[in-house]
């Protein structure tokens, strides 16, 4: 790792869709590539981890205060993070400011109908069938960040054009 890189908690915030995950492992390839220690963490993979976490506001709130705490450790101990949740909630986003030293807040925006469209797990069709209940964007809330650092908009960038952005952005850090 070259010492002169600041560890960061790059914290993508949107809705389900929106591209989080696919940012997130394209900017881990590309700081891979620069020899960049880097870790993800992805919503999907730790609610599988935690299966327990449930839909509440509450569950949602204290799920996502657990991966900035997680974050935290981890940028303590020189290791960037990637973090791609859909962090509904203002209060969880300004907790991950609070305890992460380099904090950095990334709004992956895409409109409903193209999250909607993109749903390769199926969740949108569940939703609209009655399957899912309190599924942010549609029947529970998503206030959107109010001074994220960047603000993508992948409904009209692809996903090389959104990791430039980003990619530019950290280029304080690395």
């Amino acid at each position: 790792m070259n010492q002169a890189n600041k560890p960061f908690v790059l914290w993508l915030v949107g809705l389900s869709g929106s591209g989080k995950s696919t940012l997130s492992k394209s900017i881990i390839n590309q700081l891979n590539k620069q020899n960049i220690k880097v870790e993800s963490l992805d919503g999907d993979a730790i609610r599988e981890m935690l299966p327990q976490t449930g839909f509440s506001k509450k569950e949602r709130v204290q799920h996502n205060k657990r991966v900035a705490y997680i974050a935290s450790i981890l940028e303590r101990n020189g290791i960037s993070v990637i973090v791609s949740l859909i962090a509904p909630y203002q209060e969880s986003r300004d907790y991950a400011n609070s305890v992460c030293k380099n904090y950095i807040e990334v709004f992956v925006d895409a409109s409903i109908d193209v999250c909607e469209k993109r749903d390769v797990k199926g969740l949108y069709k569940k939703v609209r069938s009655g399957e899912i209940k309190h599924f942010t964007g549609i029947d529970d809330p998503f206030e959107p960040p109010i001074n994220a650092d960047v603000e993508l908009n992948t409904d009209q960038q692809t996903v090389e054009e959104s990791s430039k952005i980003i990619l530019k952005y950290l280029k304080n850090y690395l």
